[in-house]
């Protein structure tokens, strides 16, 4: 442990891990996708599981925050799975972490070069996403300080776009600014019709796990412990300042929405921030929308690749991959994990071109199932390990951050997650996430079990 804490450059404060974290949550689902959630469930349907999906994520940070406090190491719930739940299970959590952000990232490079080609159309698909690449691999090589100063102000231009938005729905709606287009109605009775759930409660449902989805990034917080001065007091303040952020950002941004479009027309344009902005009469309302998905998506790739890389660090720190992989560069980044991480999310990028229909698709089944699971696996440690903390002679005190309502709290992250994997199994064009996850991760169970167990206990 004395090592680990030498070798890495501890200068994230709790600014930084509050942008990393965003970096992570927000991405383009919230600029582009929002519409066709309101279209399916309507305005009050999407409100209530973007609020089920804020209080998981309230829950699972909670329940974060007292192992990370009391913890703060890089690798983080990987390695409370591992002490407080089992070894096994903590492997799989690393592997299941690490392919969430891995295999994103094929989709993620592609993405940005499609966005430039809107500017810069003569230039090769192939040539941007390996230029994006090195981009990512740049940022994230050099060193903490300029790793956190390009996500800082990225996540920057995310956030203001969203209040932005919020900010000019709410004068339209109060008759401040002029509405200039039909299609909007902008009126918060607009949040009740045709009705509270027009379409019964089965797609709010659908809405739900896409919500805690949305969410997911904001355990982040927990990977880069092991990088943050003072974490005692840096992690409790980012998370609750990161939550109050997205939650704000997040639900304010649905409710505006559902105030400005009627239902039927919710989904109709490509993205209703563009639809604001042309309203408003601002110029460039088109280039301005694919700036911002340029910066949003840049800016979740380069988090993505931050969490992957330490995740690979960290199993190779605890010799559950060759431990050269451990090895850290002079400026104290997991050069390894690093360039396994890119490589990962190219083979990920290729599988999507000559194998969409059989591996890509069960890549990306894995990576919706692992969100849930490893939510689940946080609760878990988290129950573990209060009372492994009480059981050894410790008392509560001791604890400079305590999880409020223990037992309820991790109980309630447990059992929601379990619901919600329950109604992935019940969705049809979700269930494959079951159908490849859990075999997935008995795989990687079974395989610690019978490679590294024995050997690790010699």
């Amino acid at each position: 442990m004395a090592k680990q804490a030498q070798s890495f450059t501890k200068s994230m404060e709790s600014r930084h891990l509050i942008t990393l974290s965003l970096g992570g949550v927000i991405g383009t689902g919230i600029f582009m996708s929002s519409g066709y959630l309101i279209q399916s469930a309507g305005a009050i349907g999407t409100i209530i599981a973007y609020g089920i999906g804020a209080l998981l994520v309230c829950l699972v940070m909670l329940c974060l925050g007292e192992l990370t406090v009391h913890d703060p190491n890089t690798g983080a719930f990987h390695r409370y799975a591992s002490k407080y739940i089992s070894p096994g299970v903590g492997f799989v959590t690393a592997w299941l972490y690490w392919l969430t952000w891995t295999i994103a990232l094929g989709s993620e490079f592609v993405t940005l070069a499609i966005l430039i080609q809107k500017w810069f159309p003569t230039i090769p698909t192939w040539i941007l996403t390996i230029i994006f690449t090195l981009l990512i691999l740049g940022i994230n090589s050099f060193n903490l300080t300029f790793f956190n100063r390009a996500e800082f102000w990225m996540s920057i231009v995310k956030v203001l776009a969203l209040v932005a938005f919020i900010v000019i729905g709410l004068g339209m709606v109060f008759q401040i600014i002029p509405v200039h287009h039909a299609n909007f109605a902008p009126d918060f009775k607009e949040l009740v019709k045709p009705g509270l759930f027009p379409s019964g409660f089965a797609p709010i449902f659908s809405v739900i796990l896409a919500a805690n989805f949305a969410f997911s990034g904001t355990e982040m917080i927990s990977v880069a412990a092991g990088e943050t001065d003072n974490p005692k007091r840096a992690i409790p303040k980012a998370i609750f300042q990161t939550l109050v952020i997205l939650i704000v950002l997040f639900i304010g941004t649905i409710v505006i929405m559902g105030a400005l479009l009627p239902r039927k027309s919710a989904a109709l344009t490509d993205s209703p921030f563009i639809a604001v902005l042309n309203n408003c009469g601002i110029p460039y309302a088109s280039d301005i929308m694919n700036f911002i998905l340029f910066i949003t998506v840049l800016s979740a790739a380069n988090s993505g690749v931050y969490a992957a890389s330490r995740m690979i660090w960290s199993l190779a720190d605890q010799k559950t991959l060759p431990k050269r992989l451990a090895k850290l560069s002079k400026h104290g980044i997991p050069v390894y994990g690093l360039l396994l991480t890119i490589l990962g999310g190219l083979l990920s990028l290729f599988s999507s071109i000559y194998s969409p229909k059989l591996v890509y698709l069960a890549l990306t089944a894995i990576s919706s199932f692992a969100v849930v699971m490893v939510w689940l696996i946080i609760g878990w440690a988290q129950l573990n390990f209060r009372k492994q903390f009480l059981a050894a002679g410790h008392d509560l005190n001791e604890l400079s951050y305590r999880t409020p309502a223990y037992p309820l709290v991790p109980w309630l992250v447990i059992i929601i997650c379990a619901i919600s994997l329950i109604g992935i199994a019940s969705d049809p064009n979700q269930r494959i996430a079951l159908e490849v996850g859990i075999p997935f991760s008995l795989l990687c169970y079974g395989y610690y079990q019978l490679i590294y167990r024995k050997k690790l206990t010699k």
